[in-house]
């Protein structure tokens, strides 16, 4: 099961990724979250004690690593690197493991909207090819805000693309992109999932402006996300109605799964 998390920033993609990782590592499953955001944070939504965190780092930021795999400095415009760089390693060796979740910071690389050709984006556009086709059980990518990377086709063989929204015209809009970049690129297995909802009426609301995406869960909005960040504790088990929330997402997508 490959699930990849996008939408707007600032709609709850990570508290999303952390819910579900730890639902699926709950029922015994192997599972590899991957933070792809450029300000990487699921540490922190996952509970990663301080010492694991320290030992986290975005591999795009690793630029003696992408030197000796590339070929090539971090930044370097033209001349010659591997495109296909050795990345089979990285999982295990970068990452670190807290209440059955292995967590990978990857990092993002700014692009300038249509890519660039340098040894970072060679890097991790290997890493993403790489976690795309490995045997995890589980693979929960929660990808950086907007639709660049959908653009790139990096994802375009997800079983899953859930997009993150808030109750609001312009969340649903940047939903509207999504899903006419993944369509083009081959990727039909969109949902949506509404954020930070407080009332039946903005329940409602997205089901009735829905881009034609099928809704496959609704997120009460809970204060018990800030206050799990400020106390440095999962938001899984802050939030009683959050951790229900996500469960009931599994189920459904395992009852799709099985179809």
């Amino acid at each position: 099961m490959k699930i990849a998390i996008t939408g707007k920033g600032g709609v709850g993609k990570t508290t999303l990724a952390a819910l579900l990782a730890q639902v699926y590592a709950d029922q015994g499953r192997q599972v590899l979250a991957v933070d792809a955001d450029p300000s990487p944070c699921l540490a922190g939504a996952l509970g990663f004690p301080d010492e694991l965190r320290a030992k986290l780092h975005p591999i795009a930021e690793m630029e003696d690593l992408i030197t000796e795999r590339t070929g090539a400095r971090p930044g370097t415009i033209g001349g010659f690197f591997t495109l296909n760089p050795k990345v089979d390693d990285i999982p295990e060796r970068f990452s670190v493991v807290f209440r059955n979740v292995r967590l990978l910071e990857m990092g993002a690389v700014d692009t300038g909207g249509s890519g660039c050709i340098c040894p970072e984006s060679a890097m991790l556009k290997t890493l993403f090819t790489h976690l795309l086709f490995r045997k995890d059980d589980v693979l929960i990518l929660d990808m950086y805000a907007g639709v660049e990377h959908l653009g790139r086709a990096t994802v375009d063989f997800v079983d899953h693309m859930i997009v993150v929204v808030e109750p609001t015209r312009r969340s649903l809009g940047t939903a509207a992109q999504i899903k006419k970049l993944a369509n083009d690129i081959g990727l039909t297995r969109l949902w949506l999932v509404g954020n930070k909802i407080r009332n039946p009426e903005e329940a409602e609301f997205l089901h009735r402006e829905t881009p034609g995406l099928p809704l496959l869960g609704i997120m009460p909005a809970d204060l018990s996300v800030q206050e799990a960040d400020r106390l440095g504790i999962p938001v899984y088990d802050h939030s009683p109605a959050l951790r229900q929330a996500a469960q009931e997402m599994v189920e459904r997508l395992a009852t799709k799964e099985a179809a």
